[in-house]
C-alpha cells in the first residue's frame, strides 16, 4: 500500500484525535478514580484476594455443585465482591469507567457516521441507545438487519 497525502493526513488527525481524548477531563478523572483505587494499599489487597478467589470461583465451576468447595467459595466470592463494590474508592473508579466508555462509543459511533449510515456501532447501553432499527440486532429480530 502507498502512503499518500490522504493517509498522512488520516493519521494525523488520528492522533490529533487520540491526543484530544487523552488530555480530555473524563479520561483525567478516571486517571485520578485509578490512582486512588491502587494507590491504597489495603484496597489494592483486597483486590489481589478478589482476584485469587475468581481463580477458585473458575475451578469451582468447572465441576459445579459436586465440588467440595462449591457453597464456601460462592458465599465467600459474593461476600467479597459486595465488600469492594461497596468502597467508595471502587464506586468512583466504576463510574469513571464508565464515562470513559459512554465517551468511547460515541466516538466511533461518529466516525462510523461519518462513512456510511448503515455501518453497526457497538453500544454500551442497547437500552438507550438511538437505534435506528428500534432496539439493536439483539431485538429478537425485529431489526431489519442480517445479524
Amino acid at each position: 500500500m502507498m502512503m499518500t497525502d490522504e493517509w498522512i493526513s488520516i493519521i494525523e488527525e488520528a492522533e490529533a484525535l487520540s491526543d484530544m481524548l487523552l488530555s480530555s477531563e473524563i479520561v483525567a478523572d478516571y486517571r485520578r478514580a485509578n490512582h486512588a483505587v491502587y494507590a491504597d494499599k489495603e484496597l489494592a489487597n483486597k483486590i489481589s484476594e478478589f482476584n485469587n478467589m475468581k481463580e477458585r470461583y473458575e475451578e469451582v465451576q468447572r465441576f459445579g455443585r459436586y465440588h467440595p468447595d462449591y457453597n464456601t467459595v460462592m458465599k465467600s466470592i459474593r461476600l467479597l465482591k459486595r465488600e469492594i463494590d461497596m468502597i467508595e474508592q471502587v464506586a468512583a473508579l466504576r463510574l469513571a469507567e464508565n464515562d470513559v466508555q459512554d465517551l468511547l462509543t460515541e466516538i466511533s459511533a461518529i466516525i462510523a457516521r461519518s462513512v456510511s449510515e448503515s455501518v453497526k456501532v457497538p453500544n454500551s447501553n442497547g437500552f438507550f441507545a438511538d437505534s435506528s432499527c428500534g432496539g439493536g440486532c439483539g431485538s429478537g429480530g425485529s431489526c431489519s438487519c442480517s445479524a
